[in-house]
């Protein structure tokens, strides 16, 4: 029997729940806490993004529209780490990851998600990037330009040599930790270089070669790279070494010979020293060409193993073809393409312009470039080494007026003194391709301060199941009438 007389529920329950809102309030997160939230968006991470008390909350492995309950990890004055622990709502795009080692590996984050969720969320991804950080809510993305058969697209495999149960695997180390995960068989890598490593690490483990432990410092051998050409059928493998002297050489190109006849060039990079970076200074041809053939369309490459080359072909062309359109070019305009590595853009857009002229700042990208340019008969292209911040306005002191300026900057984005070059040079067009959405958006404000417009941003997936996204924006000066498109 209710003891107590219910006068006023309505005011009774309005009194209680503004006492466990004063409750709520007055608690303090800790570590360890479970908390429940709904996820609104992917990072930029590949987590699920949700917010719980007006913070927001990363979570690995949640998707959006997915209420999750989730374990306190970390708390900082702005954000909260959880890790997920239940899904009390499951996403409608959710998927059993192909790959059996997906939550491991670490080079994939989002092959939980079905593919078009996959493209939704990147499209996302760039939008959240140009309102947060250019405050352009209204700004114009395409559509995302995604693969038919998004699996088996990488063209290169770089991958440790290590053991595991006194078998030697081939495969990557964990993120944030030194084990190494066996990614045999990886179905974003091309067959052919699936194949290739698999046969190699036969061949290593049948002739005892050494491999490199950095724990006493011993062995020799420590990556192994394979290149595929896609249109040439050709292979290229290099061993990475931690010594000058590679054990059993001959009798190891020669297996490999034997065993892939596809395999053009069999290459060791010396690399001596403690360093996260793969190659090292020293590469010598121990069997075949210095190079491997590949081409973009009509566009032929040579590429030796040390080489930039895009990872994923069949998207590269979506995207060069991206910002031929966005240049606009009619064959009269002067293209300036700064950080123009190995020459590809430049090339691909020399052969509708009247000049190409290409910046990179190391001088074996350009020795490259201009190989490139003497192959596929570009003669109105010219590569430079040097800054652009520095080029760019020697050259228009000279008398150079450059009507479309291209830049593919690193992830940092643009140097400061080349936004404010090109704010100072006022060239019609911008063509911007960045691998970073947050800094292309900061960029973009500076430039849209100085008189220039976005005209459109087209999102390119060039790596799916990945969280990357590759991102071309079109920005003109205002003044002159935009391509329509």
């Amino acid at each position: 029997m209710n003891k107590y007389k219910e006068t006023n529920p309505g005011k009774r329950k309005f009194e209680g729940r503004k006492k466990e809102a004063a409750t709520s309030s007055a608690e303090y997160l800790q570590v360890g806490q479970r908390i429940v939230v709904t996820i609104k968006r992917i990072g930029i991470n590949g987590e699920g993004v949700g917010y719980y008390r007006r913070k927001a909350v990363f979570i690995d492995g949640a998707l959006p529209d997915e209420v999750v309950k989730a374990k306190v990890t970390r708390i900082e004055p702005n954000l909260i780490y959880a890790e997920l622990t239940e899904i009390e709502k499951r996403s409608p795009m959710r998927k059993k990851p192909d790959c059996p080692v997906f939550d491991r590996c670490g080079g994939c984050q989002l092959q939980h998600m079905k593919y078009e969720g996959q493209l939704q969320a990147k499209e996302e991804i760039v939008r959240e990037a140009f309102r947060r950080y250019a405050g352009a809510e209204d700004v114009r993305i395409k559509p995302i330009l995604g693969m038919e058969q998004p699996w088996g697209y990488r063209n290169k495999a770089q991958v440790q040599l290590g053991f595991e149960k006194e078998r030697l695997i081939t495969g990557l180390y964990e993120p944030g930790t030194h084990k190494l995960v066996d990614i045999s068989g990886c179905p974003i890598q091309h067959s052919k270089v699936n194949e290739a490593v698999d046969t190699i690490r036969d061949i290593l483990t049948a002739l005892r070669i050494p491999v490199y432990k950095e724990r006493g410092n011993t062995g020799s051998v420590r990556n192994v790279v394979v290149r595929a050409g896609l249109q040439s059928g050709e292979l290229q493998v290099t061993f990475v070494t931690a010594t000058d002297k590679l054990p059993q050489r001959e009798a190891l190109v020669a297996a490999i010979r034997r065993a892939l006849p596809e395999v053009t060039t069999i290459a060791q990079n010396i690399n001596p020293k403690n360093t996260s970076l793969i190659f090292g200074e020293r590469t010598s041809i121990l069997w075949g060409k210095e190079t491997i053939e590949e081409s973009l369309g009509d566009l032929p490459f040579a590429l030796s193993p040390r080489a930039f080359f895009q990872l994923n072909p069949e998207q590269t062309v979506k995207l060069y073809e991206t910002v031929r359109v966005a240049a606009a070019l009619t064959g009269r305009e002067t293209v300036i393409d700064a950080y123009c590595g190995t020459g590809t853009i430049g090339l691909w857009l020399a052969p509708y312009a009247k000049e190409v002229r290409g910046i990179e700042a190391i001088p074996e990208a350009v020795d490259d470039a201009r190989r490139n340019a003497e192959r596929s008969g570009r003669a109105n292209a010219a590569f430079y080494a040097g800054k652009a911040e520095e080029l760019l306005p020697r050259w228009v002191k000279q008398g150079v007026s450059p009507d479309v300026v291209v830049v593919d900057p690193p992830r940092t984005g643009c140097d400061a003194r080349l936004l404010r070059t090109l704010v100072q040079t006022k060239p019609k067009r911008i063509v911007y391709v960045s691998c970073n959405p947050s800094t292309l958006a900061k960029d973009c404000k500076v430039l849209q301060d100085g008189g220039f417009r976005i005209e459109w941003v087209q999102p390119v997936d060039m790596f799916p199941h990945t969280v990357h996204v590759e991102v071309v924006c079109s920005l003109i000066y205002k003044g002159f009438d935009s391509l329509k498109c």
